[in-house]
């Protein structure tokens, strides 16, 4: 036996999720989102091998034909096809780990194949329909109207994350350039122009927030987290920040976009996707968007070139006479 396979043996399967959790968390600075979504992926596929082989089952005994049958429980458990290539990432992305730290000889993961997925271009509000909505944010609509204001202003005007908007604290707004520090995924950092919109609502947001404070008092009143919750949940806790949650964000976003005449399906995503179309659509050089998105590669801004392309070819069957 191998030293990789001595080691396997001597290693639970468990154990061996949690220290790969580690490394994500600690090495390559993976967010909460992702190292929940890897746990729980993983954990039911070591519940799953260890059903059906045996908890004595080593990570080096298993086969590209086990996790093609572990899918196959996803989809008679009625996930769809976009869940089990989600599972099949995380397996992947496991066993890469696995075998560059020498406890597998090879990825047996790479051999299976990803389900195929159909091609669905997110649904993206207009420019009329986002400006009516960032515009007309009011108590009918939301809880704490200035903050909410100012977190669609960000969301839509910037284009950061929900993740990226909650992690964002005082310090990281930079005045002087009207800019905005952003902590994105892998923990990099990058800076984003505010417009004048966002700066506006956000100094109005700023002032509610100190007076919010005033009156609550309390040691959390020097929170460094820029958006709070309504009720200052968490001041008075060990790390007395009352930060707002992504989950909250989310339930913002869709409150207000539905009372405003959007669909049901909006999240705070869509505020992302409809700031890189619209740049896009006005005339916004395709990497600058890359850069201002953050993302790490030209393909997954290009999505928004194909979202474009989907909405002109819409335009033109129904407007061009030759095209009827």
């Amino acid at each position: 036996m191998s030293t990789g396979s001595a080691e396997a043996a001597a290693t639970g399967l468990t154990a061996l999720v949690d220290a790969y959790l580690r490394t994500l968390a600690h090495e390559r600075g993976a967010s909460a989102h992702t190292l929940r979504a890897y746990e729980r992926e993983l954990g039911d596929f070591a519940a799953y091998i260890a059903g059906e082989f045996g908890a004595d089952r080593t990570v080096d005994r298993i086969e590209h034909t086990h996790i093609r049958a572990f899918l196959g429980t996803l989809y008679a458990r009625g996930l769809s096809k976009a869940s089990a290539a989600r599972a099949l990432a995380a397996i992947r992305s496991w066993f890469k780990w696995l075998a560059k730290a020498g406890y597998v000889e090879q990825n047996a993961a790479s051999l299976v194949a990803t389900p195929r997925l159909p091609k669905h271009l997110p649904r993206v509000p207009s420019i009329e329909q986002m400006n009516r909505v960032v515009d007309t944010v009011s108590d009918d609509a939301a809880s704490w109207p200035a903050r909410d204001k100012a977190i669609l202003e960000l969301l839509y005007g910037c284009g950061i994350r929900n993740a990226e908007l909650v992690g964002l604290n005082l310090e990281d707004i930079h005045w002087a350039n009207d800019a905005l520090l952003v902590r994105g995924k892998g923990r990099k950092q990058r800076y984003v122009p505010m417009g004048d919109a966002a700066a506006v609502a956000l100094r109005a947001y700023l002032a509610e927030r100190s007076a919010r404070l005033a009156a609550g008092g309390g040691k959390g009143s020097a929170t460094p987290a820029l958006f709070l919750n309504l009720r200052l949940r968490g001041l008075n806790s060990a790390d007395g920040q009352a930060r707002l949650t992504t989950r909250s964000v989310g339930r913002i976003v869709k409150r207000i976009a539905i009372l405003r005449g959007l669909s049901a399906d909006v999240h705070p995503h869509t505020l992302r996707h409809a700031f890189g179309t619209h740049l896009l659509e006005e005339g916004a050089d395709l990497r600058a968007i890359q850069e201002l998105l953050g993302h790490e590669r030209l393909s997954t801004t290009q999505r928004y070139t194909q979202l474009t392309a989907a909405q002109l070819t819409e335009v033109y069957d129904r407007t061009h006479p030759r095209a009827r």
